[in-house]
């Protein structure tokens, strides 16, 4: 992924106002990324922790997306593989998280839901650059390029939903 500017983060977002994007907290370390490991932009909001952020590079240019928790976050919700890079995680690592979809559907509240890397790690966890804090990766007869792939074409498909 190339590097992003602040600007650029808050342009990218398509479920939620300009309003939102102009409020929302973006990451104040962007020129310290690793960039080349990164499939996408993925981050919590500190000052609201049911709130995460996602931007990546698609065809039509950079797509952002808002995530929430749901208020039941804990418990029966928390599953142990993300569905992007399928990472497993112990101990709740792995959260629902859903967006509100784009356009006219968004704004009549469809969402669409993902279980994924609670911290928005999975480029780094799939490059093996960011251990685990517990669970495991599973071990793959793919090469890290193939896994990369699947990753980014499971994230792919999660954006096109947005848009359905």
């Amino acid at each position: 992924m190339r590097a992003l500017t602040e600007q650029a983060v808050r342009d990218s977002f398509v479920n939620c106002s300009r309003g939102e994007a102009k409020r929302l907290a973006v990451p104040r370390d962007l020129d310290v990324r690793p960039w080349d490991d990164l499939d996408f932009l993925g981050w919590r909001d500190p000052g609201a922790p049911d709130r995460s952020y996602l931007v990546a590079e698609r065809d039509e240019g950079l797509v952002g997306v808002t995530l929430r928790l749901p208020s039941s976050r804990r418990g029966f919700l928390h599953r142990s593989m993300c569905s992007l890079c399928l990472t497993t995680h112990a101990g709740g690592d792995v959260s629902l998280m859903t967006a509100r979809k784009a356009g006219a559907a968004g704004r009549e509240g469809n969402s669409v839901g993902v279980y994924v890397c609670a911290d928005l790690a999975c480029s780094l966890y799939v490059r093996g650059k960011k251990a685990l804090r517990s669970g495991s990766r599973l071990e793959e007869t793919l090469t890290t390029d193939q896994q990369i792939a699947r990753t980014v074409g499971n994230l792919s498909a999660f954006l096109a939903k947005l848009h359905a």
